[in-house]
């Protein structure tokens, strides 16, 4: 019987190509698992109606964690023209599948290293080392949207002075609703999370991203709570920045910054601009967590237009596959791994086009299996 149980949900697109490599390294290092396939992504909502179905769910409760490659998704309209004919006008609404699966398992924390691998031609600067904590399931993500908005969400809505002056010479079929609802609660964790991360690695500070200064009941929750969360780390110092600032500095003085933390939508926008300072999605790996329960994934989407064609930079998701190991427990392991993709790296002989070069995903997986 294998050690670990793990599923195995490859989703769409270029996500096949890239959890082909991921076994194949994976298999190299004897990692002692067993893997179970899962159901998810475009064609079963094209041809079901539900790019998560439950039995998928049901998997997902008995493994250990999950290992994830990469989803489609689509806006309102264009997921509608695209489900089978015999599903149309049936009130089917797409959803996305990670985000149900982040909400579902309560992964409340997403973390995203972006580490400067030294050698890698694409990196901003040398010596970049963020962390980038994203609270999973609230705010803007939260799934809470009215497009048209029923009458009495409007009517509840319009006792506040500004929604009745700003909006109300509009129909409600010309009106469109997106809420971003944060608790205290997941505000307080998140930070707690990049807090105790700074202090088991020795990290020097963590910044806490919003905007409170528009966005003053949320915002303004997010940087008291901050603030209150910091008072039981007095080693390490709390710094407090606008988000839009926060991406003009990251840009400016990378090597400023440490830990950031930030709420659903803007933990994403940092964490994808912090990626394009280490060399781009192609390097940008994520874990969202729970209290027991995480799935991994690289951050770089489907690429339809390479699926299949084993172009697309393995390297994300093998970082994935370290973040796996790390929360496994498995840390001689994750070192092991995250010392051979850095080798490959550095020598910059084998390597995908976006870096230069014209090998495949698996000849970069075995490439970097060599090194094990």
């Amino acid at each position: 019987m294998a050690k670990y149980k793990i599923a195995w949900l490859p989703g769409d697109g270029v996500g096949n190509d890239v959890m082909e490599a991921a076994r194949l390294v994976l298999d190299a290092m004897k990692f002692d698992a067993e893997y179970v396939p899962g159901d998810i992504g475009w064609e079963f909502w094209c041809h079901e109606g539900d790019a998560l179905p439950d039995r998928t769910l049901e998997m997902l409760r008995t493994t250990k964690c999950c290992l994830f490659g990469a989803i489609t998704s689509k806006p309102k309209e264009e997921a509608d023209r695209e489900l089978d004919a015999e599903l149309q006008g049936k009130g089917l609404s797409y959803f996305s599948p990670i985000v149900r699966l982040r909400q579902e398992f309560n992964l409340h924390t997403n973390m995203r290293p972006c580490k400067a691998y030294p050698g890698n031609p694409l990196n901003f600067k040398d010596g970049i080392d963020l962390v980038v904590f994203r609270e999973n399931t609230e705010g803007m993500y939260g799934g809470v949207e009215f497009h048209p908005i029923p009458r009495s969400v409007f009517d509840a809505l319009c006792a506040h002075p500004k929604m009745k002056k700003g909006f109300g010479q509009y129909s409600l079929e010309d009106l469109a609703l997106s809420t971003r609802i944060m608790s205290r609660h997941k505000c307080r964790n998140i930070v707690t999370q990049a807090f105790e991360y700074a202090k088991k690695f020795g990290r020097k500070s963590v910044t806490v991203c919003d905007k409170p200064n528009v966005l003053r009941e949320t915002g303004g929750l997010m940087i008291r709570t901050a603030r209150e969360v910091a008072k039981s780390y007095p080693g390490i110092p709390l710094w407090e920045t606008n988000i839009d600032a926060q991406c003009m500095w990251l840009v400016r003085r990378p090597l400023d910054y440490d830990v950031l933390v930030a709420e659903n939508m803007f933990g994403d926008i940092l964490s994808d601009l912090a990626a394009g300072l280490v060399g781009g999605l192609g390097f940008a790996s994520a874990a969202n967590i729970g209290d027991n329960y995480a799935v991994f994934e690289p951050t770089h989407g489907s690429a339809p237009k390479y699926s299949g064609q084993y172009k697309v930079n393995p390297m994300a998701m093998l970082l994935t596959c370290k973040l796996m190991l790390d929360w496994l427990g498995e840390v001689p392991e994750a070192t092991r791994l995250e010392r051979a993709i850095a080798a490959v790296i550095s020598e910059g002989k084998v390597c995908t086009y976006d870096l230069g070069g014209s090998n495949t995903t698996l000849e970069v997986a075995e490439e970097v299996a060599r090194k094990l």
